[in-house]
């Protein structure tokens, strides 16, 4: 899935046409992925295929928490919000497999 494609998909979700918005979530989000599955190695950049949509969910998650950041419990005219942490929620990087390299010999 190219940038293109997730941006037009998260501009499909929320509604928004806030291009540079959408984008700025969609690099937050991306860098949530890239330090799950690769939590020893900051050189990568680009965000594995395969988790394209986690991506793109959590930037959707990012857009909708604006305005509520950190937001614990909110109760307004019979409408309860709780939020499972103040950052992305565990379960929305389950599907993340941290990659985990092999110990590298100094003669290598």
């Amino acid at each position: 899935m190219t940038d293109a494609e997730k941006l037009t998909l998260l501009q499909k979700l929320t509604g928004e046409t806030d291009t540079a918005l959408l984008s700025a979530c969609l690099s937050m989000a991306g860098r949530k992925v890239l330090n799950k599955a690769y939590p020893f190695d900051d050189t990568i950049t680009e965000v594995p295929d395969k988790y394209g949509m986690v991506q793109v969910t959590i930037a959707d998650y990012i857009y909708s928490k604006r305005g509520a950041t950190g937001e614990t419990v909110h109760k307004e005219n019979g409408i309860d919000r709780t939020y499972e942490s103040a950052d992305v929620p565990p379960s929305m990087l389950k599907e993340v497999i941290p990659y985990c390299g092999g110990i590298k010999s100094a003669d290598a």
